[in-house]
């Protein structure tokens, strides 16, 4: 039985008929009880699923990144349900079941912050990626005190490697160690910043793919 706490025009806890009431970060919502469905593998279906787990290998690789980076997109929602919301529609490519990320185009980080101008990424020292780009903090709302936030994701490995504020703006490059089983490795680079108090983030920028030495 559901239960009224702020009045008849109030959110409700439990169950009312086919509705489920409950609280989230604070906001009254409701959701469907599932139900029974007739063909739960139809083609528009399996899309949808192989989308979510396509995603969820690249963004829950990198979730603490994710929990900075999209920090400031995360109005009534995670900052991992923000990100997923965006890379679903900018950055997935090819048809079922041929599924696949769309790197260049995939944000790991969004915000108002200046971004990275012209950035680079290479190897060739093993186990490390090096990473450079020219300063721009001349450009309005940037700062030469604004901190790197750094990505690499290797598919093969499934897993991310991230460096948070070991550079600023300022710094023009970066060497990040990666572990030795990447080398061989291609992974997909991205820079971004985010300013020194860590309260303004940039969109992040797709340095390249590398493969790691």
């Amino acid at each position: 039985m559901g239960k009224i706490k702020q009045g008849i025009l109030g959110g409700f806890s439990g169950k009312v008929g086919t509705v489920v009431g409950s609280s989230w970060k604070g906001i009254a919502v409701m959701r469907g009880i599932a139900l029974h469905v007739a063909n739960p593998k139809s083609d528009k279906q399996l899309v949808v699923r192989e989308d979510m787990i396509v995603l969820q290998k690249f963004l829950c690789s990198m979730t603490s990144f994710i929990r900075i980076g999209w920090k400031n997109f995360a109005i009534k929602m995670s900052q991992m349900n923000a990100a997923f919301s965006y890379n679903h529609a900018n950055a997935l490519q090819g048809t079922y079941p041929n599924i696949a990320i769309d790197y260049p185009n995939a944000l790991v980080s969004r915000g108002q912050l200046p971004g990275v101008l012209n950035g680079t990424a290479a190897s060739t020292v093993a186990a490390t990626i090096a990473f450079t780009w020219l300063d721009n903090s001349d450009e309005a709302g940037a700062s030469d005190t604004d901190k790197t936030l750094i990505c690499i994701f290797s598919p093969a490995k499934n897993q991310a490697v991230t460096a948070i504020g070991l550079a600023t703006r300022l710094s023009n490059s970066q060497a990040v160690t990666v572990p030795s089983s990447f080398s061989g490795d291609l992974v997909h680079c991205y820079i971004a910043y985010e300013t020194e108090d860590g309260t303004v983030q940039s969109n992040s920028s797709y340095a390249g793919a590398v493969t790691v030495a």
